[in-house]
């Protein structure tokens, strides 16, 4: 496994936080740890700026997955499992459909779900610690 470091002292860093996260992945599957408020879907945002996407970028959070589509026609996946109550609601989702293609997905809060998820992926893990972002990534495979 491979992990790296990177603290983020202002929103003037987003970008090239994003394009790190980027080139670091082994994996188009990228799962986003965090706390409410931390960043998770600022971070996403950026990441499918440089995807090219070129849809409006929203928190999934009712909808629990949003679908984007870039400027080459390829879609990317963005979940947000926070209400996510019980198995069911996974399969009804039909996950499965979505994490086992080869589309970017990212997934907030995919603690609920873990069960579902498949190894080899991304692992970002934000954190404020001394009123700075610190996302630590780990490849997982």
């Amino acid at each position: 496994m491979s992990s790296k470091k990177i603290i983020i002292g202002s929103l003037k860093e987003l970008d090239q936080i994003s394009l790190s996260i980027l080139s670091f992945s082994y994996f188009k599957k990228i799962l986003f740890f965090g706390e409410m408020g931390v960043g998770k879907t600022t971070i996403i945002n950026s990441l499918c700026k440089f995807l090219n996407v070129k849809d409006q970028i929203s928190s999934p959070t009712f909808s629990i997955v949003n679908e984007y589509l870039t400027s080459d026609n390829k879609k990317v996946f963005h979940f947000d499992m926070y209400r996510i109550k019980n198995k069911e609601e996974v399969f009804d989702l039909g996950f499965e459909e979505y994490i086992y293609n080869d589309n970017y997905c990212f997934i907030e809060w995919p603690e609920i779900i873990t069960e579902f998820i498949p190894k080899n992926y991304l692992e970002v893990r934000i954190s404020i610690e001394n009123k700075k972002r610190v996302v630590f990534l780990k490849n997982i495979y």
